[in-house]
Order: structure tokens, then sequence, then C-alpha cells
């Protein structure tokens, strides 16, 4: 999962970027609104973490030109500000949810979680394909009664997957979902992590659909 995170607050900028990539995001972070415009246009994203009180054009505003671009990511604010007028106007401008400084990560890594779930229509917090299973919460994946922890990269790679079950994913799309902008891909990464998984879970795991990607089954 990508996530882009707009904060102007460097301490805090840095701190929920390094726990966006511990919970196994490709976490992307600017500090400015216009520069968060052109990452939205440049990049496909899972989720948006945004701040209100942004240099030279406010978050609100910010808000309102990616839903005027058609820019549909989930937003969810995060802000000091914490009046009602202010969560209102929020969550009327397109927010997905509104959470307020200061704040817990684990709460705001359930959020994510919650929200990334509800634009996907799947209210289970478990995803799976009836014979695969991985829960976001833990990182545990369950397949044919065998369960096992997964590390951040494995995780972030069947996630990615299960998100969409019976889609071919090519390499690219793989990387963009393990990966942020400051990150070295490593060679044969995707490969390497396939390989960790299918070994945990089973052979049958991940199919390679030759020349275009990987898969998981849809629903078995």
């Amino acid at each position: 999962m990508r996530a882009l995170l707009i904060e102007d607050d460097r301490m805090i900028g840095a701190a929920v970027r390094q726990a966006l990539i511990d919970a196994a995001y490709a976490a992307d972070w600017v500090t400015d609104g216009a520069t968060a415009l052109q990452a939205l246009t440049d990049q496909r994203y899972d989720i948006v973490l945004l701040d209100l009180g942004l240099p030279a054009q406010d978050g609100l505003q910010v808000l309102e030109k990616m839903r005027q671009k058609g820019i549909d990511v989930p937003v969810i604010i995060v802000t000091a500000r914490d009046a009602v007028d202010s969560r209102v106007a929020g969550l009327d401008h397109g927010a997905d949810d509104y959470l307020v400084k200061p704040f817990e990560i684990g709460e705001l890594l359930a959020r994510m979680r919650a929200v990334i779930r509800r634009r996907a229509g799947n209210a289970n917090a478990v995803l799976g394909n009836g014979t695969l299973t991985l829960d976001p919460a833990t990182r545990e994946a369950t397949c044919n009664g065998t369960t096992v922890v997964l590390s951040a990269r494995e995780f972030a790679l069947l996630q990615a997957l299960l998100l969409r079950p019976g889609t071919i994913l090519s390499r690219t799309e793989l990387e963009d979902r393990i990966y942020g902008w400051n990150e070295e891909v490593e060679s044969n990464a995707v490969e390497f992590l396939i390989h960790t998984i299918r070994k945990k879970l089973g052979a049958t795991t991940i199919k390679n659909v030759r020349g275009l990607g990987w898969m998981v089954s849809r629903t078995e």
C-alpha cells in the first residue's frame, strides 16, 4: 500500500513517515500543497494523510483542488484544529476521516485500515479469497491451516494482490506498493518476496502469469 503524507512539521512528518514504513506502507512525504498535488498527479496512492496548516495554501484548499481534479484517493485529515466547524468543513470538502493531533500511531493506522476497507467496499477487516487470508492489523497470513507472520515487505506485496484478487499486477505495480520515493528498489526484489511467501504458505499461493506479472485467485 502506498501512502502520501502531507505535513509541514518536520518532527511530526519524520515520525509519522517512519511509523508508516514500519507498518509496511510505501510512504512518501511532502511539506506543501503544490508538491502534494503534483505527486498525486504523477503517482497512484492508496491513501493520503493531510495536515490543514500548510504553507502557501491551506489543507482544505489542497483537498478541494484534489476533488476538483477528480483525484478520489481516500483522505484522512490529521490536524491540530479540533473545532467542530473545522471537522465539518473537512468532511464536507471530501475527507474520509478526521483525526486531531496529538494522536496515537495505533489509532491512525487503524483509521487508515478502516478507510481503505470502506473505499474497497469490504467491511471485513481480514482480506481473503476463501483459501488464503491476511490480517492487516497483525500481518498474519493463513493458508490451508498454516498461519505465519509476514515481514513488512512480504505483507505489502501480498496485501496488494489480495486487494485485487484475480487481477494481474506487473513488477512495476508491485514495486510501487512496496517502495517509497527514497528507497532503493533491490534487484529481483519482487521474485524474492514471492519465493519467501510461497515457502511459508505454499507454492500455489501466488500465481505467475508469464510475461505479465502475478496474481492470487478470486474467491475460491
